[in-house]
């Protein structure tokens, strides 16, 4: 989804698929969430397919709060769209269509999440400076990819790929079937997607 090879990403009726009570019960969104998100802040979730998180942090933060949903797939976004108005969150969450090696976005978060999406950018250092270049000193990145799909080796060379580009391992919070971190940007700390 990120770089110059065009690599497998999931189709976007996969994600019909994706929020259901199984999933709900295995990955719940707000108790994954709530750790990290407070009234007033601004997230960024990279790969948010149709909202399954997306939807739940505008609902954490409420009206004050604000979430930037990126994705590939305009038909994602569209879903999304329809669902966070349906929820009531329509007001508080703005759709962004990414490119395969951009986000194409020039503005600051507070916090930013990639779950189970980072693997789909063949670019990590790209990825990992392009999000620590547009979050504010002392924010996080809450990382987590699958461990039927990326196995440990290469969620430690994600991590390499992540320090390599200014970020803090913090934490790595217990996600069921998931490798999880969470990284800090540190006051004064360095990272750009641009200078590779």
């Amino acid at each position: 989804m990120f770089g110059k090879k065009t690599p497998f990403v999931c189709p976007w009726w996969g994600g019909y698929f994706i929020d259901n009570r199984f999933r709900r019960w295995l990955h719940p969104p707000e108790q994954i969430l709530q750790p990290y998100l407070r009234p007033s802040m601004k997230v960024l979730e990279f790969g948010c397919g149709m909202g399954f998180f997306s939807i739940a942090a505008a609902q954490l933060m409420g009206d004050s709060g604000c979430v930037v949903a990126a994705d590939l797939q305009q038909r994602m976004l569209d879903v999304l769209r329809q669902r966070a108005d349906r929820a009531g969150v329509g007001a508080q969450i703005r759709t962004h269509r990414c490119q395969t090696d951009r986000l194409l976005l020039d503005e600051s978060f507070d916090f930013a999440l990639a779950f189970y999406s980072a693997h789909e950018a063949p670019d990590h250092l790209r990825l990992f400076g392009e999000i620590h270049s547009l979050l504010v000193d002392g924010a996080r990145f809450l990382l987590v990819e699958p461990v039927g799909h990326v196995n440990a080796n290469a969620f430690a060379r994600m991590l390499e790929h992540a320090t390599a580009k200014g970020w803090s391992i913090e934490d790595h919070p217990k996600v069921r079937w998931s490798h999880t971190a969470v990284l800090a940007k540190k006051p004064g700390e360095w990272g750009s997607g641009l200078d590779i």
